[in-house]
C-alpha cells in the first residue's frame, strides 16, 4: 500500500473552530502534517468538500490510481445514498472515520449508509481515528 486518499465531508474544513468540545481544537491540516511525518512511506492525499457531488467526483477518480480510502463523510454518511453508491464502485479497501462517537449522539446519527462499504469504522477517537484507519489499511 502506497497511496491513501483521505476524504472529509461537510463542515470538517472548520475543525479547530467548530464545536471544539465535540471535534477538538486542532485543524485537520495540522494533524495531516503529523500523519505524513509518521507515515513517510505513504502518499497521503487529502480532499475536503461541503458539496456532495464534489465528493462523488473525487471517489470516482479513485478508480484509477489509489490503494486505499479513508473517508469521513460527516453528515452525508447519514443521508447520502449517492455517496454510498460511489463507494460501492471501488475495488480498494475503505475505512470510515467519525471524530465523535456517532452512537452516543442523536439517534439520527446512529446509522450511516456509507459504513456498508467500509472494511472498518472508527468512531469517537477524535483525530486519532484517522491514524487508526491508516494502520488498519496497512495491516490489510
Amino acid at each position: 500500500m502506497k497511496r491513501i486518499q483521505i476524504i472529509n465531508g461537510p463542515n470538517l474544513n472548520m475543525l479547530g473552530k467548530r464545536q471544539p468540545e465535540i471535534y477538538g481544537s486542532r485543524s485537520f491540516e495540522d494533524f495531516l502534517n503529523e500523519l505524513r511525518t509518521d507515515f513517510p512511506q505513504l502518499q497521503l492525499s487529502y480532499f475536503q468538500s461541503n458539496h456532495e457531488g464534489a465528493i462523488i467526483d473525487k471517489i470516482q477518480e479513485l478508480m484509477q490510481d489509489c490503494d486505499g480510502l479513508i473517508i469521513n463523510p460527516a453528515a452525508y454518511g447519514h443521508t447520502s445514498i449517492a455517496i454510498a453508491d460511489a463507494l460501492a464502485m471501488l475495488a480498494i479497501p475503505i475505512i470510515e472515520v467519525h471524530i465523535s462517537d456517532i452512537y452516543e449522539r442523536e439517534p439520527f446519527r446512529h446509522h450511516t449508509f456509507t459504513a456498508a462499504y467500509a472494511r472498518k469504522q472508527f468512531v469517537g477517537h477524535g483525530l486519532g481515528g484517522y491514524r487508526l484507519a491508516v494502520e488498519a489499511l496497512l495491516a490489510l
